[in-house]
């Protein structure tokens, strides 16, 4: 292989983190829109970040990037702009919606950013069959629901401390597209989520009954559906074993 070509490797991979390292940027532009309240622009940029990471792994695969650099780490820029719009901007929204008041947003805030930075630092996370152990501090989803759904301040309460919970017990949960089991159905329930949630968007989150509704069973299927199939695998594996 010439030096020219390594060069070319090397930078087209480099322009791949500069496209992962581009979520912190977007990161940024959410947490201006928290601080200023404005909702609808502070999701549209996580959800822009959500597709950033999304595809930059296929695409730092394709080019062998820890091959061609091996002394810059994508995991690490990962789990760093990871941290900021999966769980500190949502804790951060929560807090300043003021959605179940003081001092509970304090408290709820607390839980999730704190539990959230223990959950990155647990090698275990992944399951041999590609679930999450433990709730993977999806935080940005659940904190949209919040805001999609409108439940009382006692619900939105309860739930974080449940999935705060969660992030420490031995209880599967879903990843839509790498688990095998059930991925059409898995795909198809994470489409609807998205439909439902750009609705909510539309709606600039005064949405109508059929979009809460939507977004709450979807939401509840792809938080619960890996725990079911864990309960359903360990049943039958008690039948077969008696």
């Amino acid at each position: 292989m010439t030096a020219q070509g390594t060069t070319f490797q090397r930078w087209r991979a480099f322009a791949v983190h500069l496209f992962t390292a581009s979520g912190a940027f977007l990161a940024f532009l959410s947490l201006i829109a928290a601080a200023e309240g404005q909702w609808v622009a502070m999701f549209s940029w996580l959800g822009l970040a959500l597709l950033v990471d999304g595809i930059d792994g296929p695409m730092a695969r394709k080019v062998e990037i820890k091959r061609v650099l091996p002394d810059w780490s994508g995991d690490m820029l990962d789990a760093i702009i990871d941290y900021s719009t999966f769980c500190l901007i949502p804790a951060v929204a929560l807090y300043l919606s003021d959605m179940i008041g003081k001092p509970w947003s304090f408290i709820a805030a607390a839980l999730i950013v704190i539990t959230s930075a223990i959950y990155y630092a647990d090698t275990r996370m992944k399951t041999k069959d590609n679930f999450f152990r433990g709730f993977p501090v999806c935080w940005n989803m659940v904190v949209f629901a919040f805001f999609a759904i409108q439940p009382s301040e006692w619900v939105v309460f309860a739930a974080v401390v449940l999935c705060a919970a969660g992030t420490f017990a031995p209880v599967k949960f879903l990843h839509p597209v790498r688990v095998v089991r059930l991925r059409p159905l898995n795909l198809a329930a994470m489409v609807l989520w998205m439909l439902f949630g750009f609705a909510a968007l539309l709606y600039g989150f005064d949405s109508p009954t059929w979009v809460r509704v939507g977004v709450a069973l979807t939401s509840l299927y792809l938080v619960s559906i890996g725990a079911v199939i864990q309960l359903l695998d360990r049943r039958a594996g008690g039948a077969v074993s008696s």
